[in-house]
């Protein structure tokens, strides 16, 4: 008979908190805050306020405690201190409420007794969910209900983005746009002691008003939870793009690999956000330009471009930045120049980026003809650059005719619109909201739109394939090179051929029986950089000079490794893996040798990976181009570079839950034809495995 682990209970849904018919509202002024936000807003349901001696909060009766209240409340905000607020969870979670905000600071983000009255909160809350401690809440404006303590800006919309962020302020801030985006949810998430991004992703996904859905996190949290929830956004075709802040280094023993000192915690996240399809952004501002060209328009299918405007100055302001990027411009055929030359005066030279010039200026059927024919050209996205003058001081209706001339191209050419605005505030918010209703996404800032326009190409590229997170060895030792090498070969890493002396004279025999050149090293656990220690010579073509090494080597560590030289190299790289602490073993990939550190030229992926991911990865090194046969230089063998790598991942992933940290630096490159030999390795391992 077959026994099933029990599984855990499925968590009770969000739909009740953040979409509640009855608040219950505890506290003092900060409940008297939310009772007149709710009203500004519109909300249409029950408000409870809950004081021990206060008749009224904002105008409306109070009751003396939770047990008092007239029904079940489906939400409650918990404004009241620490302490206070563990014991108003248990008597909510007790009634059977829906789920509750816990305003209140002074948890986890505290230390260890933070950490304890954060435990005590979730336990006493027992099924109820919490959102926080130390949070600000939520707004939502699609049905007009927030538990949210402060002033905010926007207002009710029928279709827009989530939002969902660690920080109330960066929220708060945020409502406050006046970019024209349509924001649906706003949810702050405070110490996420019970719901974390990857609950509240799913939350927003059960609302068909959602389009997209953008994240503040300062770290991923349970990334198997966080990657299936965005998987779900994937498979609804919304969107996800993050502002991941915090760019600590990778909890890493720097002193074992260069792989530690090279890669970061950040680098990491960044390889798990594109393995799962989460496109990055570096800014708030870009988080919102990205997240309106969603709304409008969705991922967008790739990178091409048309840009039109009429100054010289902004299409070589959009130029430089396009490819600063890494997007390019939609070439134009013969026809669409055809086209374009002949709705633009004579002195206007056809190119795209396109300067238009102001000869048509003011005509909106002629500028229509030129915006058509430019977005025949198939761009992913066509941008017209155009900055509204100020509304205070001068009028728009010039400006009104390219604007509409936009949106007459976008409708009979079908192709994907934007206007993009040089400065932020040269785009009124009413004109920004009118530009999304006729399916023109606003943006403002020409680096900020270039970004976007770089994060929505990015969006869904999933590569659905798992990231190999298993727990640490307890207690890793390092291995010396020729065990390390040992434990590789057998997985059909290439190798140098060679063995191990303890003698003068079993190293020169050895040297003769591998044939000159050779290399000679010291070899033990306990040495782990040996050219900084000058243990390494390279390069021996006699006996005597072998026998000269040994002897100097000896010392050290009593073994030396005698090796028959690398013949061919083109190029080093260097191999690396190391363990993330939340999302578990990664590869790095870079210029190797021993200058590794300082040449800097590395791409980090996660395991287990493709290898298309990693001929990908190698592609953006600079290593890369000496490998193609940098100026005349022979080209190397990519292709053993690709197998010897991908039999190393082999290597770490039948010993996953036993490899601390891998260095192959360096894995000589040679010719074509030639192959990849692993000329040095570092490896730690379980005490287990190091003995074995």
């Amino acid at each position: 008979m077959t026994h099933l682990a029990p599984q855990p209970a499925p968590r009770p849904s969000l739909s009740r908190l953040f979409a509640p018919r009855s608040v219950a509202v505890f506290g003092g002024k900060a409940a008297a805050e939310l009772i007149g936000q709710a009203r500004k807003l519109g909300f249409s349901g029950k408000i409870w306020p809950v004081h021990p001696y206060h008749a009224e909060l904002a105008g409306v009766k109070t009751f003396r405690s939770a047990q008092d209240l007239p029904a079940l409340p489906d939400a409650a905000f918990i404004g009241v201190n620490r302490h206070a607020s563990i014991e108003v969870a248990a008597e909510l979670a007790a009634l059977g409420a829906g789920g509750a905000v816990a305003y209140a600071s002074g948890f986890a983000e505290q230390g260890e007794a933070g950490r304890g009255l954060q435990a005590a909160l979730i336990q006493a809350s027992g099924s109820m969910r919490v959102l926080g401690p130390n949070c600000y809440g939520f707004i939502n404006y699609f049905d007009r209900a927030l538990l949210w303590p402060d002033q905010f800006g926007g207002g009710a919309v029928a279709r827009g983005v989530a939002i969902i962020t660690q920080s109330g302020n960066i929220g708060l801030n945020i409502t406050m746009q006046r970019r024209g985006l349509p924001l649906g949810y706003m949810i702050t998430l405070g110490n996420q002691a019970d719901i974390a991004h990857a609950d509240a992703i799913e939350a927003v996904l059960d609302d068909p008003r959602v389009t997209a859905i953008g994240l503040h996190m300062e770290a991923v949290g349970n990334p198997t939870a966080f990657a299936a929830a965005v998987a779900r956004a994937h498979a609804q075709n919304i969107p996800v793009v993050a502002l991941k802040t915090g760019r600590s280094a990778a909890a890493a023993d720097i002193a074992l690999s260069h792989t530690g000192s090279m890669a970061s915690g950040d680098a990491v996240v960044s390889a798990f956000f594109h393995r799962i399809g989460v496109a990055r952004v570096e800014s708030v501002a870009a988080l919102l330009e990205t997240l309106k060209l969603l709304h409008v328009h969705g991922g967008l299918p790739g990178g091409a471009i048309s840009s039109l405007s009429c100054s010289g100055g902004e299409a070589a302001l959009m130029a430089d930045t396009v490819l600063a990027h890494g997007l390019h411009f939609a070439p134009l055929s013969a026809a669409v120049r055809a086209d374009l030359a002949e709705s633009l005066d004579p002195l206007v030279h056809v190119s795209n980026p396109l300067d238009y010039h102001t000869f048509g200026w003011g005509d909106r059927q002629k500028l229509g003809k030129t915006f058509a024919a430019m977005m025949r050209a198939g761009a992913d996205l066509n941008l017209l650059i155009l900055d509204y003058p100020r509304e205070d001081q001068c009028s728009s209706a010039a400006w009104e005719p390219a604007a509409l001339a936009l949106e007459d191209a976008a409708r009979e050419t079908g192709g994907r619109a934007a206007l993009v605005a040089s400065l932020p505030e040269n785009v009124p918010e009413a004109r920004a909201q009118a530009f999304i209703t006729a399916g023109i996404a606003p943006l403002f800032g020409i680096t900020e739109a270039v970004q976007a326009i770089d994060a929505a190409r990015s969006c869904g590229a999933v590569m659905a394939r798992p990231v190999l997170i298993t727990g640490a060895p307890t207690e890793a030792l390092a291995v010396s090179e020729a065990r390390g090498k040992a434990l590789l070969a057998a997985f059909g890493v290439p190798v140098p051929d060679g063995g191990t002396a303890c003698t003068v004279t079993g190293a020169v025999a050895l040297a003769e029986k591998l044939g000159f050149p050779v290399a000679v090293k010291a070899c033990g656990a306990a040495l782990l950089h040996k050219t900084e220690a000058g243990a390494v010579r390279l390069n021996l073509r006699s006996a005597s000079e072998v026998a000269a090494a040994a002897g100097a080597l000896l010392p050290i560590t009593g073994t030396v490794l005698v090796e028959r030289m690398v013949q061919g190299a083109v190029a080093e790289v260097i191999v690396g893996v190391a363990r993330d602490p939340a999302l578990g073993l990664y590869m790095l990939l870079g210029s190797g040798g021993v200058l590794a550190e300082l040449v800097a030229d590395s791409a980090i992926v996660l395991l287990p990976a493709s290898r298309e991911e990693i001929a990908g990865a190698i592609a953006q090194l600079r290593v890369n181009r000496l490998m193609q046969g940098f100026r005349g230089m022979p080209a190397a063998d990519t292709q053993a570079l690709f197998d010897a790598i991908l039999r190393i991942q082999d290597f770490v992933s039948a010993h996953a839950g036993n490899v601390q940290e891998l260095d192959v630096n360096p894995l000589i490159v040679c010719g074509e034809g030639q192959g990849a030999v692993a000329a040095d390795v570092l490896l730690r391992v379980s005490t287990e495995m190091a003995h074995g």
